[in-house]
Formats: structure tokens, C-alpha cells, sequence
């Protein structure tokens, strides 16, 4: 026997709603893999940039050049700057095509990264986490935040930083070319960024009001159509389907807001734009009357003042999928730094032929930071015994149930499997030893066969078909179009509560667990099926310890001994014939059982 483990209690995982400061790091780490890629890209960006910038400066050197040259019977210059400019847009463009294409690439990486990381954290995670972070909330971590985080990627960091880049080329070359005129650019620049500024600010705020808006349409709809039943039980269509329209409204609303908003700001940033190549074009017209400037560098001032402003449009623009990539990135981050409060063991003990010896020595346990729910439990369970668990709803049965399998760790005793703490055994050795059935009977999609050898993906189909005829499924099965291939989904076949009862009996039966925990296994099937459910029971649990929750007297008669648990403490203890003759709690279930099987016949 090894000594029992401390009973190790992780801390407590960071709060789920403290996501601040969390996105940098974690985008540092998922980018870190294609650094190479992004400084490839990051060259491309400027070459390319550095080319289609350069097309105003070819032009204004092809007119106040090449054209005298021209006129002189010289065409050389003029083919010179005419190829230079073509070559120009060529590689510009090919460029630019490279960029989208290593984009792509790198935040298809990345985005693989992601996926595969909260895959992984949320199978990591233990029933505790689950039961406190919803499914919903895992799924919209996969999908929405990481489609929020896709568009970034795809699209807005290069947006970003190609239209950055041309503004401080554009303006660098302006300024180069014609000071005066990269003046007046400059200026203009003072209200473009102010406007900018502004649009930031307040799409910020349209943003995270459609973003509540939104989740109260959404919530509102899922939450119908759930309850579809009692809606159309009640009559109740009417009023939601006013309260949903008076929710669509108000996302109406917010929505004709944030499109006001980009209306804005497209018309005062057009008009700065236009202003601006205006002015522009005021003074070095003056300025060309006077000889001060020639005409070619007038036509490049004017094309660089027109291209300015529309890169600004989009750094402004950016703001919005940014936002929303960086509320994903702290979501997705809040996710991946929680840690399990269930540790592998620092040295695990091997347990490869385990007996089904069961003990729970003085356990007391309680949910995350709640109270105690089981106290100072204390019950040894030898071998190849049957042991059913009852009491009333709350009693602490199912968690009595969720320790053996160790779904959750004891706050003070041990769990101990053939003498040694569940808490020390090897995970391996552990879930092959203990199997857990519930009442759900959760089908993957897939085969029935592949449905039956989840715990043994090994197993060979006669084994499959063995399992089966162990627990009765396997004449059910052989009435499906493919028998045992038969897909297990609407395009299949749908199973009722019983059958799909007596698959996961048969899934438990093949992969053979000395251990086999029961939770309410049999609470929602009816009378015929519970009947064929009891007689699969009766094949599965022989030969093997098993630790049976259940309401039904049925199932708990055939046991070999009872545990009745009330207010997290075991108050009887015997077999079912001993608990009845001894006229406690026991003996008043089993009169009521009795009472309501004479009703019915």
C-alpha cells in the first residue's frame, strides 16, 4: 500500500472576467513560430511600397525631362521613364500580390496555433472548469474569437502597416521633391490625425455597444428557440417574438449609429483630401507662372497629396477589427492561463492489474471555494462488490461518485484504489481501471461501432460485436441499415434514451474497467426500457466493483449492499435486505417503491 498523497489543492484559476494586459504575450508566442515569414513580409511591404511611390516622382522626371528631350529628337529619356515606371507598377504589384500571399500564410499558421491550443487547454481542463465556464463561451473561443483574430490577420495588420508606410513614404517624397508643397501636406496632416483620433474614439464606443446589443439578440434567440416548447405551450409567441423585435430594434439602431459615424468620417476626411491637393495645386500653379516650379513636379505634388489621405482612411478603419481581435486575444489568453485543479502525479505509482478494491478514507470534500458537501466520509468497498448509493436530491451521492473516478479531488482524507490514492495513480492506469457511466449516454458522431470501441480504439470487431452481445444491444444493432457501420446521427438512425443506454453499456463493457461507477444510469428511460436496461446491468456489473447512483429501488435491489447518503454523510449501510428489516430510511423508500408498484398495476 503507498502512502497516501497530500491532498494538493491547486489554486484557484485566475477569473475568468480578468482578461486585461493578456493579448501581447500570447500573440508574441503565437507569432514567434513565423518570424521568419513576418520579416520576409515586412521587406515586401517596404519594397513594394517603396515602388508604387515611386510612380509620381517617374512622372514628374518623364514631363520636365523626358518630354524636352523628345521635343529635341531625343527619345531615350523618355523610354528610360517610361520602362522605369512600368517596371515600377510590375514589381509594385507583384509585390503586393506576395504580400497578401505571405499574409495569408503566416495567419493560416497561426490561426492553426490557436485552434490547436484551445483545443488541447479545454480537454486539459478538468469537470470543475467546465461546470463554471459554459459551452457556449468555449465555443465562441473557438469560432468567433478566433475569427475576430482571423481578420486581423488577414487583412488588418498589413492594411496597417502597407498604408502606413506609403503615408510616411508619400510625404517623405513630397517633401524631397517639393518643400513647399510637403508643407502644406504636413499642415493638412494636423486635422486628418485629429479626425482620425475622433473616429477611433467613437467607433470604440459604437463598437462595444453593438457588441451588447448583439449578445442580447443572440441571447434572445438561443434562449427561444430552447424553449420553443414552453413558449408554444404557453402562447407565449406573440410577446417574444415582440420582445425579440424591440431587441432587433435597438441593434437596428446602434448599427444606423456606427454607419453615421464612418459617414463622418469618409466626408470630412474626403474633403481635407480635396482641400488639400486644392492648395496644393494653388500654389504651385502660382508658383510655375512665376518659374519657380516646374510642371512635372507640379503633377507629382498633386498625385502624392491625392494618395495621402486614402491610407488614412484605412489606418482609421483598422481601429474597428482591432478592437475586436484585441477583445478576442484577451478572451482566448483568459482561457489558455487557467490550469487545472486535478495535477498528474509528481511520481506517478503504476497500477497495471488493478483488483477494484475501493476505499474513501474520511473524506470530506466541498465544490471549488463552496462548503463542505461531503463530510468525514468513511467506506471501504472490497472487490467485485456492487455498492448503490442513495438518498435524496442534493444528499451528495453523484459526488460521491465523481470522486471515485476522480473528476474531482478530496479537501482532506484520500480515494484510494486497491490501497493506493487515486491522487498517486498513473492517469493511464487510472482510466483504463475506473469507467464512468452517466445518465446522458452521450453518443459521438460516427459508427455505432466506433461509438462502442471509444474506450478501446483498438478493439477488433468481433470483440465490438462481443461487447454488444454482452449487454443485448447486438440484435438491435443488426436491424440497422449497415448494422454496426451504421452512423449514429439523423442521417443514420436515432436511437431512443434506452438504446443509446445500452451502446454506452456496451462501450463500458469493452473496455473492461475493474471499477465501474453508475450515475442515475437508468433515471429517464420508462418502464420497457429500464427492463432492458436492468438486464444489460446485470451482465456488465458481474465480476467487477461497482459503485451504482440511483433513484430507482429497481436497480438498487439487486446490489449487493446500500449506501444511503443524507447532508453528505453515509446514515445506513447494509445490504438491501438488512436496511429493510431494519425499518429506517432505507425501508420507507423501499415501502414507497413498493406502494407505487401496486398503483400501477
Amino acid at each position: 500500500m503507498s502512502t497516501a498523497a497530500a491532498p494538493t489543492q491547486a489554486a484557484r484559476p485566475a477569473d475568468l472576467d480578468d482578461e486585461r494586459g493578456q493579448s501581447l504575450p500570447l500573440l508574441r508566442s503565437v507569432l514567434r513560430p513565423v518570424r521568419s515569414r513576418v520579416w520576409l513580409l515586412v521587406l515586401l511591404v517596404v519594397v513594394s511600397q517603396a515602388a508604387v511611390v515611386a510612380g509620381p516622382a517617374l512622372v514628374a522626371v518623364g514631363i520636365d525631362t523626358g518630354l524636352p528631350a523628345l521635343r529635341d529628337g531625343d527619345a531615350v529619356p523618355l523610354v528610360l521613364v517610361g520602362g522605369g515606371y512600368l517596371l515600377a507598377a510590375l514589381v509594385g504589384g507583384l509585390l503586393s500580390a506576395a504580400v497578401v500571399r505571405q499574409s495569408a500564410a503566416a495567419s493560416q499558421t497561426v490561426l492553426l496555433d490557436l485552434r490547436r491550443r484551445v483545443f488541447r487547454q479545454t480537454q486539459r481542463l478538468d469537470l470543475e472548469f467546465h461546470e463554471r465556464y459554459t459551452s457556449g463561451r468555449v465555443i465562441s473561443r473557438q469560432t468567433s474569437d478566433i475569427e475576430a483574430v482571423r481578420d486581423l490577420l488577414d487583412s488588418g495588420v498589413t492594411v496597417l502597416a502597407t498604408s502606413a508606410l506609403s503615408m510616411v513614404l508619400t510625404a517623405v517624397s513630397l517633401v524631397v521633391l517639393d518643400g513647399p508643397s510637403g508643407a502644406v501636406l504636413l499642415v493638412a496632416v494636423v486635422p486628418g490625425v485629429l479626425l482620425t483620433r475622433w473616429f477611433q474614439r467613437r467607433s470604440q464606443e459604437q463598437y462595444r455597444r453593438t457588441r451588447v446589443v448583439a449578445a442580447r439578440v443572440i441571447v434572445a434567440f438561443v434562449e427561444t428557440m430552447t424553449g420553443v416548447r414552453a413558449v408554444q405551450a404557453f402562447r407565449r409567441e406573440r410577446r417574444s417574438a415582440a420582445a425579440y423585435a424591440a431587441l432587433t430594434e435597438d441593434y437596428r439602431a446602434v448599427q444606423d449609429q456606427a454607419i453615421r459615424v464612418n459617414g463622418v468620417f469618409d466626408l470630412w476626411l474626403t474633403m481635407i483630401g480635396n482641400v488639400t491637393v486644392a492648395v496644393v495645386l494653388l500654389v504651385g500653379g502660382l508658383r510655375v507662372l512665376d518659374g519657380a516650379l516646374d510642371v512635372g513636379v507640379l503633377v507629382a505634388a498633386v498625385l502624392y497629396a491625392r494618395r495621402f489621405f486614402t491610407p488614412l482612411r484605412d489606418v482609421g478603419m483598422f481601429y474597428n477589427s482591432f478592437q475586436s481581435a484585441q477583445a478576442a486575444l484577451e478572451k482566448l489568453a483568459s482561457l489558455l492561463a487557467q490550469e487545472p485543479r486535478l495535477t498528474d502525479p509528481a511520481h506517478p505509482v503504476p497500477l497495471p492489474h488493478p483488483m477494484g478494491g475501493l476505499e474513501l478514507d474520511h473524506v470530506t470534500f466541498g465544490y471549488a471555494d463552496g462548503p463542505d458537501v461531503l463530510h468525514d466520509v468513511h467506506v471501504s468497498i472490497p472487490a467485485g462488490q456492487t455498492v448503490a448509493l442513495v438518498g435524496s436530491t442534493g444528499a451528495g451521492k453523484s459526488t460521491v461518485a465523481k470522486l471515485v473516478a476522480r473528476f474531482y479531488d478530496v479537501r482532506r482524507g484520500a480515494v484510494r484504489l486497491d490501497g493506493v490514492d487515486v491522487r498517486s495513480v498513473a492517469p493511464g492506469d487510472l482510466r483504463r481501471a475506473i469507467v464512468m457511466v452517466t445518465q446522458e449516454a452521450y453518443l459521438f458522431s460516427g459508427s455505432v461501432a466506433e461509438n462502442i470501441a471509444v474506450g478501446r480504439p483498438d478493439a477488433t470487431r468481433a470483440e465490438i460485436e462481443a461487447a454488444g452481445r454482452a449487454v443485448g444491444v447486438h440484435d438491435l444493432v443488426m436491424t440497422f441499415p449497415q448494422g454496426y457501420d451504421t452512423p449514429v446521427d439523423s442521417r443514420g438512425v436515432r436511437l431512443s434514451a434506452g438504446q443509446r443506454q445500452l451502446v454506452s453499456f456496451a462501450r463500458a463493457f469493452l473496455a473492461d474497467p475493474a471499477v465501474l461507477v453508475l450515475d442515475e444510469a437508468t433515471s429517464s428511460l420508462d418502464v420497457p426500457g429500464e427492463q432492458h436496461v436492468q438486464e444489460a446491468l446485470e451482465r456488465l456489473l458481474a465480476d467487477r466493483t461497482a459503485v451504482v447512483v440511483a433513484h430507482r429501488l429497481s436497480t438498487v435491489m439487486t446490489a449487493d449492499r446500500v449506501l444511503v447518503v443524507e447532508g453528505g454523510r453515509v446514515v445506513e449501510d447494509g445490504s438491501p435486505a438488512e436496511l429493510v428489516a431494519r425499518g429506517g430510511r432505507f425501508a420507507r423508500l423501499h415501502e414507497d417503491w413498493q406502494a407505487s408498484i401496486s398503483a400501477a398495476v
